[in-house]
């Protein structure tokens, strides 16, 4: 086994095809075909399941795709390392950002790499706050932006800030019963309004059930979807209404089309997380990431998103 064979072995199980892992590591298909063979052969396992849309992993390669990509990740972070003997910030880092906010984000995330960190390169991926909390915990994520994220040994979280909930509506309702502009909305008026809200797992559903169940109502839970920009689509031409932090209705580039009311008795908020691994040293590069997350992520002066600062614990 080596780290040539595990890199090939990680490409393909991610890619889910021979050819396409072959394409991004810039390496002939027999050559990459025989390293997953010898990887295999050492092992005395199938590692891979060729089938005729592709490869899927077998119960055994599951279980080595785990440790291969922390290998991987603590050989990374020893490079970097050794060629940042000044302490500079360099090599590569992999953040993670919820849908809300990975298109705020992504532009000033770039443009501060460009301008203060010109030997690191960034890549970013978007998920929701519990895929983002399982992707730093097996390493193939090195910092995250994540909602209410439940306690966990394997990661460290610093509260960044504490956002309201609203609900979300078209900016012209279209004859629907919708309270006045500039009006709240309490929890006990929800069940009144068909929502659009993401599946069970996701931070915001538990939530707003939780208070729910309390409070003994039923939600009207027209349609489950994921996907923020979809959910706001949606919204936007009149199929339900959405309870989301304002940050996502900015973030949509289109804040005109849609009408914020703030959910009170009881308030409803989010607290925003940055994220890191608890077994992994933070690196220069890492840390450097994080406080410049932490500055884009600061309460804004702009009173429409009334958003609260949680206590700042940044290491």
């Amino acid at each position: 086994m080596n780290l040539r064979q595990l890199e090939y072995f990680v490409c393909v199980a991610e890619h889910g095809s021979f050819s396409q892992a072959a394409r991004v590591l810039n390496v002939a298909q027999p050559a990459l075909s025989r390293q997953v063979r010898l990887l295999e052969t050492d092992l005395r396992e199938a590692l891979l399941l060729r089938t005729g849309r592709g490869v899927v992993p077998t119960e055994a390669g599951r279980r080595l795709f785990e440790h291969a990509v922390a290998i991987l990740q603590l050989v990374d972070r020893a490079r970097e390392q050794i060629r940042t003997g000044r302490n500079e910030p360099a090599g590569r880092i992999v953040v993670a950002l919820p849908p809300s906010l990975g298109r705020a984000l992504t532009l000033r995330l770039a443009a501060g790499f460009r301008s203060e960190l010109p030997r690191a390169h960034l890549a970013i991926v978007e998920g929701m706050s519990a895929h983002i909390a399982e992707w730093i915990a097996t390493g193939r994520v090195d910092l995250g932006v994540v909602y209410n994220l439940d306690a966990s040994p394997a990661i460290e979280t610093v509260p960044i800030l504490e956002e309201p909930l609203y609900l979300v509506g078209p900016a012209s309702a279209g004859g629907r019963s919708v309270c006045a502009e500039g009006e709240s909305v309490r929890l006990a008026q929800l069940p009144g309004f068909p929502l659009i809200i993401p599946e069970r797992t996701h931070v915001i559903r538990k939530l707003l059930e939780a208070r729910a169940a309390l409070a003994g109502i039923k939600l009207d839970v027209a349609w489950e979807v994921s996907s923020v920009p979809a959910i706001l689509d949606l919204v936007s031409h009149g199929y339900g209404f959405a309870v989301l932090p304002y940050s996502a209705v900015t973030a949509s580039g289109r804040p005109e089309q849609f009408r914020a009311r703030t959910l009170v008795e009881p308030a409803l908020s989010t607290t925003l997380f940055l994220a890191v691994s608890a077994s992994k040293p933070a690196t220069p590069l890492t840390l450097h990431t994080m406080r410049m997350l932490q500055a884009m992520l600061a309460p804004e002066s702009d009173p429409e998103r009334k958003q609260r600062p949680a206590h700042n614990a940044l290491r």
